[in-house]
């Protein structure tokens, strides 16, 4: 280990000095003659640069990965600008020898790209500077202007970001750190880049006179000195500094090419094959609309026929091959993207935090009826979602997804009902029977075994499957084993509604109040009624089965109520008499709501328990054991007898007595609503059934 450590070391070593011998072997081409056979290899070490900066601009997915391209675009105007001073010394000295005195790589420049002809040398070397000064180099020095200026501008939003990030626990030190120093490689490099552009101009600007220079010069020494014809001496000398200058501009626009793609890459992920073709080919009808318009051009007299008609082809297989590309492309993202939150599914279910979190329904089911259940999973799945709409709709909230689970621990033929984890309801099922609910009526006349029905406990009968044309035929309806479940499950939900609804729960139905009901939440939240008073309000309600689906208005009555009122019970009153239309729409059968009242006894053996303090409220209910004994007795009396003549009906009372009623006859029937005379709304017809006296 330490020997590989050293011998890596040793290679930084090398390759550090072999960095900085290259550079001090440019700047001794500034001063020292060189030969011309280094100097071709220098011009085309340099060409090769320039097209491998390119490249790696091309390629590159983010500006960031190649953040040293200040560091070597300096580098590479350098090494131009010395084999520069080195071919114009070379020029100067040798031009009387002809156009190969500065190397084979400007002979070839000045043959080839001139054609023999320096007037062309010049007008292709003047088009070469003019694209290269006022086009491209120009408008990357805008780029990286404005992207500097821009960067430094949202560095404190970023900072911030990355900030509120750690804070709300969504990154940990290390990503945040990361993050910071990658913000700071940012402004550093676009920084970098508003100053390393001007290279580039200051180079080209260089060349003209470079090549001024050595046209002159060379001129007047080769008259002067080699006493060469003018006209010979201008051909001879042009040629050789337009070739110069033409190797020297060419590496210098691919290397302003590079800047002007790394600057305009801009937010843009990816290489710029993706940011480009990737664009520019993700909308095929554009492609049509310009397929169509080439092969329009295709027939129009005079023009030429194979190159639009080619073009329109190609783009017209294009648009045609991209939604088939996209679309299996997304097919694979989609499967991928399923098969990662499967995967993630399964990681969940095996941690240990998943073990920690309690479903706030759940079907525990027996081994016998997990297997009933599982031939008919689908129907039972779909009976549950339309349970939970019909709750919904009735009272006003969205219950809790219902778990669906099995276990040996439960006995073979029972399921259990559990609600936050707590068993809340246990009960026999019997697969291969039916069950018959038959009260204190008769009983069917086939073999049956008597139990209690599980949702309203009234008498009821197992009865085998077989027998049940003969159980219909005597008058009754037999009930399945998935219906019984059901019953049982709806009826277990509606006792536990206050339970069911969560914090989460109410703030999603705030969430959805209309505007204005939520400029009316907002005046009276927090300031006269918190968030959680206002929940224990609303679970109030739920306790006693009153839907809270219009909850506009229990908002304007608590706005009304909240100024004189602060605990919960009062408020909840309130709420009910405001509400009151609601209760009795809800209890009423056919427009006409059935009553059972308190005896006058009663109603003043209640009053006379209240003790109120000096302002009038209640503030202990104390009356005498006994008294509450007799009461539930008579009131179990009249209630059952009531039940079996009535199928819904109500308990009125005094206001004020109202909730210690509720509180003693939800003991005995926990589905009997009790109401207040004051919750009687105007226009509701009444039938009285009695009174409890």
């Amino acid at each position: 280990m330490a020997a590989s450590a050293t011998i890596a070391g040793e290679r930084r070593s090398q390759r550090d000095i072999g960095f900085a011998a290259g550079i001090v072997a440019i700047l001794a081409i500034l001063f020292l003659p060189v030969p011309a056979i280094l100097l071709d290899i220098g011009l085309a070490f340099s060409i090769a640069l320039s097209v491998l900066i390119l490249m790696v601009a091309l390629w590159i997915k983010k500006p960031l990965e190649f953040s040293a391209f200040p560091t070597v675009l300096l580098i590479a105007t350098l090494l131009r600008l010395a084999l520069g001073i080195a071919t114009t010394r070379l020029i100067l000295a040798n031009g009387q020898h002809g156009v190969s005195a500065a190397g084979h790589v400007i002979q070839g420049f000045s043959q080839f790209v001139m054609s023999g002809d320096f007037v062309i040398g010049i007008v292709v070397f003047l088009i070469l500077i003019t694209v290269n000064f006022l086009v491209i180099t120009k408008g990357a020095t805008r780029i990286a202007e404005v992207g500097a200026r821009f960067t430094l501008d949202a560095i404190p939003g970023k900072q911030m970001a990355i900030d509120a990030d750690l804070n709300a626990g969504l990154i940990d030190d290390k990503e945040a750190q990361h993050r910071r120093r990658e913000l700071e490689e940012e402004s550093a490099f676009f920084g970098s880049m508003d100053g390393a552009s001007k290279f580039v101009r200051g180079e080209a600007i260089a060349s003209l006179i470079t090549i001024a220079v050595n046209v002159f010069g060379g001129i007047i020494i080769g008259t002067t000195r080699h006493g060469m014809p003018l006209g010979q001496a201008a051909d001879v000398f042009t040629k050789l500094s337009v070739g110069d200058g033409l190797v020297s501009q060419i590496p210098a626009l691919i290397v302003s090419l590079a800047a002007g793609l790394l600057v305009s890459k801009g937010g843009t992920r990816g290489t710029a094959e993706q940011a480009v073709l990737g664009q520019l080919g993700a909308y095929p009808r554009a492609l049509s609309v310009a397929a169509a318009l080439m092969f329009m051009f295709a027939l129009v007299p005079g023009l030429p026929f194979v190159p639009f008609m080619v073009l329109s082809g190609l783009m017209a297989f294009t648009a045609y091959a991209i939604p088939k590309k996209l679309a299996a492309q997304k097919a694979i993202v989609d499967a991928k993207a399923e098969a990662d939150e499967e995967k993630k599914q399964v990681a969940l279910r095996e941690s240990v935090k998943e073990s920690l979190k309690t479903p706030e329904i759940e079907l525990c089911l027996g081994r016998q009826i997990s297997a009933q259940v599982q031939g008919t999973q689908s129907e039972l799945s779909h009976r549950v979602a339309k349970m939970r709409r019909k709750f919904a709709r009735q009272y006003g909230f969205v219950v809790p997804d219902i778990k669906l689970t099995d276990s040996l621990a439960v006995p073979p033929k029972c399921y259990q009902i559990l609600i936050h984890g707590t068993v809340v309801a246990t009960q026999e099922l019997r697969p291969g029977e039916l069950l018959v609910v038959t009260g204190d009526g008769p009983v069917p006349d086939v073999p049956s075994d008597e139990v209690r029905e599980p949702a309203f406990g009234m008498k009821a009968r197992w009865v085998l499957d077989a027998y049940a044309g003969e159980v219909r035929r005597g008058g009754f309806e037999p009930i399945d084993g998935s219906s019984v479940l059901l019953t049982h499950l709806s009826e277990v939900i509606r006792n536990n509604l206050p339970t069911l609804l969560s914090y989460k729960d109410m703030r999603n139905l705030l969430d959805r109040l209309d505007p204005e009901y939520k400029r009316l939440l907002d005046e009276i939240c927090p300031s006269q009624i918190s968030y959680s008073g206002l929940q224990a309000v609303l679970k109030l309600l739920l306790s006693e089965r009153v839907s809270i689906r219009n909850l506009h208005l229990i908002l304007e009555a608590v706005a009304e109520i909240t100024p004189h009122a602060r605990r919960a019970e009062q408020i909840a009153e309130h709420v009910r008499m405001r509400i009151a239309q609601q209760i009795c729409g809800d209890l009423a059968e056919n427009g006409v709501l059935a009553v059972l009242r308190l005896g006058s006894a009663w109603d003043l053996s209640f009053h006379q328990s209240l003790k109120r303090d000096g302002k009038g409220e209640v503030i202990e209910f104390d009356i005498d054991p006994r008294l509450v004994e007799q009461f539930g007795t008579e009131a179990s009396e009249a209630i059952r007898k009531q039940m079996r003549e009535t199928r819904n009906f109500a308990l009125v009372t005094a206001p004020d007595a109202r909730p210690y009623v509720r509180m003693i006859i939800e003991r005995l029937y926990p589905t009997l609503a009790v109401l207040s005379h004051l919750e009687i709304a105007r226009g509701v017809e009444i039938r009285s059934l009695g009174t409890i006296s």
